[in-house]
């Protein structure tokens, strides 16, 4: 896919911005259940979730290193980089880069105390608490005209909604199913 195709996937209309929200849901919403399958795949109790970060960071070089480097050279974009920009870019990487690691830790916590849902449990309690900590952070940035007095119920509510739905999500996960049965080592040995 050449980058004159991309471009009118950017701009394509009013509802472009929700396209690229609900894919990010996507593929945040793997990006638990991938991240723990891989820990738990590196066969390395002590290790395996630092093997697994590892990648993480590779992965995150190749998709956003490489990628935009190469789509700013075929713009031929200039290689002026504003203090304030690079640096509050630069934070929220490491924030990101954090905000992974502890994502880590917790399903390696969760799953060494024998929870084999632990990806379900840690990325919704993640996936409610963040748009309340978003909230939050932005009403103290971007005061609302009025004051917090001037915020409407309904996002209030919202806010309580999500904290409470990440809750109760957490709290009444179904348990997972029984392993399969292996079958008796007789009928493996007829087939």
């Amino acid at each position: 896919m050449s980058l004159s195709s991309i471009e009118p996937f950017l701009a394509m209309g009013t509802y472009s911005w929700l396209i690229f929200a609900l894919g990010t849901v996507v593929t945040w919403g793997l990006y638990g259940i991938f991240l723990h399958s891989g820990q738990v795949g590196m066969q390395d109790a002590a290790n395996g979730r630092y093997k697994a970060f590892l990648f993480v960071g590779v992965a995150y070089f190749l998709t956003a290193v490489l990628a935009p480097l190469a789509i700013l050279i075929a713009r031929g974009a200039d290689w002026n980089f504003p203090a304030k920009g690079l640096w509050l870019s630069l934070i929220a990487g490491i924030l990101g880069a954090i905000g992974a690691f502890f994502v880590l830790l917790s399903l390696g916590a969760l799953f060494a105390q024998g929870n084999k849902s632990a990806p379900a449990i840690v990325m919704s309690i993640i996936f409610a608490g963040a748009p309340v900590v978003n909230a939050i952070v932005s009403l103290t940035m971007h005061p609302p005209a009025g004051g917090i007095g001037a915020l409407r119920w309904q996002f209030v509510l919202g806010i309580l909604m999500a904290a409470f739905g990440g809750f109760l999500v957490t709290k009444f996960k179904p348990a997972p199913g029984a392993p399969a049965k292996k079958p008796p080592a007789a009928e493996v040995e007829k087939a």
